[in-house]
């Protein structure tokens, strides 16, 4: 105290030497004014002027010694209310004081005072940025939303909203070098509010992270257990939540940061990210390794995951557009995240063909029964499936190559097509009747393969109709039609004609036969009690083996068109052979041989088919 009590008396007396010079310089002045008989005073030119003018600048600085002297008084009052830091709704006064302190640098009166001003003035912004950090560390904290819950950020209550802004505000006014490049304290500031903003970035980032990861972990243990195609939409809503969040979350950052300036928010931005980003990747990887584990029956979950994704793509370039520079402009975690995805689709297709070609060896070798094989199920849903995620399916064949799904059978595996011949349609539609042709084949390999033609007609002809019932006359989807090319229609209408002819050949024709007179035969009693003891046991063959082969069960408009047909192939050769052989009297005991009327064999007939 006694220093600065000297210091004072210093001041003091520098003030009343001051003070006595300019009274000096006054009465000089007053002399130099020469009256003349115009009536105007003459005033002598330059030097007056500058004498003047000294005399204001001592004026300035008397009074300006003035406020130094009470100010140096005060300081300690200052450091103890900034030391004390920023108290609940005194943000304001908290404010003034600094801004007084800030106001005072630009008058220096010794280096000592400036330092000691400098100093309170940095412990000024680290109390603010203290209270700063902790009010966004009270809002990026606690509970996080539970898993399946409709959700979306509400990050920070009004009341705390309010001060923070407040806080900004004046935090925005510190002096930095960039703006007061000769102030003792800007560079600290400066590193005082970019710790603040980074300490912003991370807090924000991980609560973000922490708030999706539960949603993110349901869709993958969800996707175990629901509709492939429907876990595929529930994880593009889950990234599409986390794009929104994003969004959420810029916007609040250009209005929360201590420094706005444009790098500093890409930079501070691409911290944020980084977490939320880190686990998208983490998410993406657990749902392809769900998938690979068993491509077959994932293959639409990684589809429709696909389709979601490229419907997301101009959301994710504009928000990493906003990271800053310094982040590498090759990393793109959706990007990655889309040929991960785009490669496991890409196995789909030919190892999909494959299991169709290997359905033609059977199980193990055993007999064919009369129901459908399990090869065909499997290609119509995934058929059914096709209109859902045609957009994914297009892209991924575009991707793969026309014709490069059949691995090498009759194409250059690589080799694309000429520019502008094919497209995505063009290719899917190419796809489809490979499927087609590969499933119609197989099964048309293995009903050849049994020892049983009558069975193997009754199979070949459940299957193709079925093939042709659900994708072309009633599919599910209505728009799966559309998808197939003429070519493909045409290919199963024409085998679906032929597995029917096949099986009245097999099924009905011995019966035909054993009505048909041979003109080189000649025809006795005898042969005609036999024609139609055979007649009736071919009859009770077939009519045992449809108890257990049941045909076409899944359309009944076709079973009945089926039933009608057989009835006009058979009925009119029996009513023939009834007719010319009836009145010839081959037996004293017709009944005995013909076992029912034509009547009862057409009812046994259609009995078939209902």
């Amino acid at each position: 105290m006694d220093d600065e009590t000297a210091e004072i008396e210093l001041r003091t007396q520098a003030k009343d030497q001051l003070e006595q010079n300019l009274n000096k310089t006054r009465q000089i002045s007053q002399r130099m004014i020469c009256p003349e008989k115009t009536g105007f005073e003459y005033v002598l030119p330059r030097d007056y002027v500058l004498l003047d003018l000294t005399s204001t600048d001592i004026d300035k600085t008397l009074l300006k010694i003035d406020e130094m002297g009470s100010n140096h008084v005060g300081i300690e009052e200052e450091e103890a209310l900034i030391l004390r830091g920023p108290q609940t709704g005194q943000l304001e006064t908290y404010r003034e004081a600094l801004e007084r302190l800030n106001a005072s640098i630009a008058f220096k009166s010794s280096d000592q005072d400036t330092a000691q001003t400098a100093r309170l003035i940095e412990t000024g912004a680290k109390k603010l940025t203290q209270l700063y950090t902790k009010l966004v560390a009270e809002v990026s904290s606690g509970s996080t939303p539970p898993p399946g819950a409709e959700w979306t950020m509400s990050p920070f209550p009004s009341s705390v909203l309010a001060t923070l802004r407040q806080l900004i505000a004046f935090l925005r006014t510190f002096p930095l070098p960039s703006t007061h490049p000769s102030h003792p304290a800007a560079q600290t500031i400066l590193t005082t509010l970019k710790d603040a903003q980074r300490g912003y970035a991370d807090m924000r980032g991980v609560w973000t992270q922490k708030c999706l990861e539960a949603q993110g972990k349901r869709v993958v243990d969800r996707a175990d257990t629901i509709d492939p195609i429907a876990a595929g939409k529930e994880f593009g809503k889950w990234v599409e939540v986390m794009f929104i969040v994003c969004e959420d979350e810029y916007q609040l950052l250009t209005q929360l940061t201590p420094i706005a300036s444009a790098t500093m928010l890409g930079s501070s931005y691409s911290t944020l990210l980084t977490p939320i980003l880190k686990l998208f990747s983490n998410t993406l990887t657990s749902l392809v390794n769900l998938i690979k584990k068993s491509l077959p029956k994932y293959t639409f979950l990684a589809l429709s995951a696909y389709e979601s994704l490229l419907s997301l793509q101009p959301q994710w370039d504009d928000l990493l557009s906003r990271r800053g520079t310094e982040t590498r402009r090759d990393t793109n975690e959706l990007k990655d995240g889309l040929h991960t995805l785009r490669a496991v689709c890409l196995r789909s297709f030919p190892e999909f063909l494959a299991d169709l070609k290997l359905g033609a060896l059977g199980k193990g070798g055993e007999l064919i029964t009369t129901g459908l094989a399990d090869f065909a199920i499997s290609m119509v849903k995934y058929m059914e499936r096709l209109p859902q995620v045609e957009t994914a399916v297009g892209s991924a064949l575009l991707t793969l190559g026309d014709g490069n799904w059949k691995m090498g059978e009759g194409v250059q595996v690589g080799k694309s097509a000429k520019a502008g011949e094919s497209d995505e349609s063009v290719v899917l539609e190419h796809f489809i009747y490979d499927v087609v042709v590969t499933t119609v084949s197989s099964l048309n390999t293995l009903s050849r393969s049994s020892r049983r033609p009558a069975i193997a007609s009754i199979f070949l002809l459940n299957n193709i109709s079925y093939l042709r019932h659900h994708i072309i006359l009633e599919p599910i989807f209505p728009a799966l039609p559309a998808l197939l090319p003429k070519s493909a229609q045409d290919y199963l209408n024409s085998n679906f004609r032929t597995a029917k002819a096949a099986y009245f050949d097999s099924n009905f024709s011995p019966l035909m036969q054993a009505l048909t007179d041979d003109p080189k035969e000649k025809i006795n009693k005898a042969a005609t009690k036999e024609k139609f003891t055979r007649f009736f046991d071919l009859l009770e063959e077939v009519m045992e083996r449809h108890k257990l082969a049941k045909v076409m069960e899944d359309d009944a408009d076709g079973r009945e068109t089926i039933g009608e047909e057989v009835v006009k192939l058979v009925i009119p050769s029996l009513q023939r052979f009834s007719q010319k052989h009836r009145d010839k009297e081959f037996s004293k005991n017709p009944q005995k041989y013909i076992k029912m009327s034509t009547d009862a064999v057409e009812t046994q007939l259609k009995s078939i088919y209902r």
